[in-house]
């Protein structure tokens, strides 16, 4: 099966936005600290569920996403093949809610991030790295087994 996503670092200049996984039942990102977004909706273009996805889970309206890159995660859950557009954005506005229904927000100091001071999955040190570096556009594959991490490659553009 092919599943299509769409994540998002939301940017304040210090600090990335992101979630730490605590709430949702049966979670393959149980207790990590991720990125927020999810899956899209049919017809929806993946600046529409980015869009959508953070104002869900954030209640904060970002304007102007940036797409850095693609990621493909081939048999991250069983039998499903993950897609995944990876989006930043500078330019948001609202009241970030304290109610977020699948964890905890935390704007996570990109310091923190460079130093690996985040449990996180292996494979997203190395694309957030790639986006505090700002890098160019990539095209990447991050293969894990079990859980484990085993490998990656990526094409900058």
């Amino acid at each position: 099966m092919i599943t299509l996503g769409s994540m998002c670092y939301i940017d304040n200049g210090n600090s990335f936005l992101m979630l730490k996984r605590t709430k949702k039942k049966n979670d393959i990102h149980k207790n990590l600290t991720i990125s927020v977004g999810g899956k899209l909706e049919e017809g929806e273009t993946p600046e529409e569920c980015i869009i959508r996805e953070v104002k869900e889970e954030t209640n904060l309206d970002i304007i102007n996403p940036t797409l850095r890159g693609i990621i493909t995660f081939p048999d991250f859950e069983e039998n499903t093949n993950w897609y995944t557009y990876v989006f930043t954005a500078t330019d948001f506005s609202g009241t970030l809610t304290d109610n977020c229904p699948e964890g905890d927000l935390i704007w996570i100091n990109k310091e923190d991030i460079r130093n690996r001071n985040i449990h996180t999955w292996e494979g997203d040190y190395i694309f957030l790295d790639w986006l505090l570096e700002d890098k160019p556009f990539f095209s990447a594959k991050f293969i894990y087994e079990n859980k484990v991490f085993k490998e990656y490659s990526v094409n900058f553009y």
